[in-house]
């Protein structure tokens, strides 16, 4: 058997290296939260920082320690709606999926659960630091994340909800920077 006929984790001890992994990098609790051969899980977070900066230079001003906060809170906010996401997912993938962290019985749910309140409160503390328009702007944001992983994502609306939450992670980095998000807009 060669490693791409079988995901990591498998019995044999073999680990993948193609597309499997890729789309194992999306999920935080096969690496983030379980340590061993699943921990692609930092290709994901890469893009997240982005959304800030992307803001904040729409603005026109430049990154401060703010925006650093900002930063911190679009990953607490993104990591739990990943979170989130498996336990939202944990019947399916019990099914489709039974290798993943929850099912496997590797993750128990609640720590799952556990893990997306934590991250959002923290998402959010980050965010109240940097100022109160960012807090605006990251509280809609985090009801964004959890509306969707728990009843938009498999509705015509889950697009929609997606690119909302791009959006005002976009609006946070400019609100957090600035402390003013109409800037950005």
């Amino acid at each position: 058997m060669t490693p791409r006929e079988n995901p990591p984790g498998r019995r044999d001890g073999t680990r993948g290296c193609g597309h499997r992994d890729a789309l194992r990098a999306r999920r935080p609790l096969q690496g983030a939260l379980v340590p061993g051969p699943n921990s692609c899980v930092l290709p994901a977070l890469c893009s997240v920082p982005g959304d800030a900066l992307a803001g904040t230079a729409a603005t026109g001003a430049q990154p401060n320690s703010r925006t650093l906060l900002a930063i911190g809170s679009s990953l607490c906010l993104y990591e739990a709606g990943m979170a989130l996401n498996d336990w939202a997912d944990r019947e399916v993938d019990a099914v489709e999926r039974p290798h993943r962290p929850l099912p496997s019985g590797r993750v128990r749910p609640a720590a799952a659960l556990t893990a997306a309140c934590v991250l959002t409160a923290g998402g959010l503390a980050l965010a109240a630091r940097a100022g109160r328009p960012a807090l605006a702007v990251a509280a809609p944001l985090a009801a964004t994340v959890w509306a969707y992983d728990l009843t938009l994502k498999h509705t015509p609306a889950g697009p929609v909800a997606m690119a909302v939450a791009r959006g005002l992670d976009l609006l946070l980095g400019a609100a957090a920077t600035t402390g003013r998000a109409r800037e950005a807009l």
